[in-house]
């Protein structure tokens, strides 16, 4: 009886996290740092509004700097934006590689806005075939399997250690952030660019 009330209990608790979720989804913000005061940043966003995040006081700043194909390796964890194609695979756009302490983040197979129709892939590399046009992945998680081909001209990065030092006018940033009730942004995270790069994320 106790573990069936439990088992309730979580599936209750499960499910208003999925409300809470839909009824305040994350916000996405990619731009440029305008001003920095304190826990405060604020950001150009790449359609030219100005964006506040305040960020949480144990949130972290994650360095993006530039990979290779060579850096992606079977049985690694990787996040994918790609284009849906006719055969039902996904044409990456850029391909971020995450360490192994990141493992497991965001996996899945979902819509997302860097373009319009783009989704996410993060997942783990099950296979890796290089062809003529580029690389081949298939990619396992928990929804199933995303089949990947990385054409030659998707942007590879992977993470760096970083420092909230480095966040200053003019870096490029993407942050997940969720709105608060005074229309605010907060972030537990956010990612830079190093030594001038734009995260593709």
């Amino acid at each position: 009886m106790i573990r069936r009330s439990l088992a309730a209990a979580g599936l209750a608790m499960a499910f208003a996290a999925s409300v809470a979720w839909a009824q305040n989804p994350p916000v996405r913000v990619r731009g440029t740092i305008d001003k920095v005061d304190g826990d405060t940043v604020m950001v150009k966003s790449r359609d030219g509004t100005e964006v506040k995040i305040t960020l949480l006081p144990n949130a972290t700043a994650n360095a993006i700097v530039k990979a290779s194909l060579a850096d992606i390796k079977q049985g690694g964890y990787i996040g994918v934006t790609g284009m849906p194609q006719p055969d039902g695979s996904q044409k990456a756009i850029e391909v971020h590689i995450f360490p192994e302490a990141m493992r497991g983040l965001g996996e899945g197979h979902y819509p997302w806005d860097l373009q319009p129709q783009s989704t996410m892939t993060n997942a783990n590399v099950e296979q890796a075939v290089t062809g003529v046009d580029g690389e081949n992945l298939t990619l396992k998680h928990k929804n199933g399997e995303t089949k990947i081909v990385v054409p030659p001209n998707a942007q590879i990065v992977t993470y760096a250690p970083g420092s909230r030092d480095d966040l200053k006018p003019g870096v490029k940033i993407f942050a997940v952030t969720t709105k608060q009730p005074d229309g605010t942004l907060q972030a537990a995270r956010i990612n830079y660019g190093k030594d001038g790069l734009t995260p593709p994320m």
